[in-house]
């Protein structure tokens, strides 16, 4: 089956260190990558296909960009995954109608997030 017209197909990061920002979604998330040469990684069934293009860029809601969230049955022990694998917390643990989040910095400084409709 291709894709379905209309609907996101596919996201593509910024990155500034491609090896890095490879090596911290592998150990935080299992990730999977393919490459295309020295300058992109693709990687797929992560809910969004997508990849990563080699860039000084990054993505960054100070920025404009849109903000991707991760979701996750156990919102602190995502934490400390990402800490652990050189991740940035941008901002801590907050909760908002329906759930909590964190926001993280990956190690080509692009933002990304994480939720869970888990109360503790």
């Amino acid at each position: 089956m291709g894709s379905i017209n209309g609907k996101l197909d596919y996201v593509e990061f910024p990155a500034a260190d491609i090896v890095a920002t490879k090596a911290f979604f592998s150990e935080v998330f299992g990730w999977t990558f393919e490459d295309f040469g020295p300058d992109y990684a693709a990687f797929s069934n992560q809910g969004l296909d997508g990849g990563f293009f080699k860039s000084d860029k990054k993505a960054a809601t100070e920025t404009g960009s849109a903000l991707i969230i991760f979701y996750s049955t156990d919102l602190e022990g995502t934490l400390s995954k990402v800490l652990g694998a050189g991740g940035l917390i941008s901002q801590e643990i907050f909760s908002f109608p329906g759930g909590r989040r964190f926001h993280f910095i990956e190690p080509s400084g692009n933002e990304l997030a994480v939720w869970t409709d888990i109360s503790l």
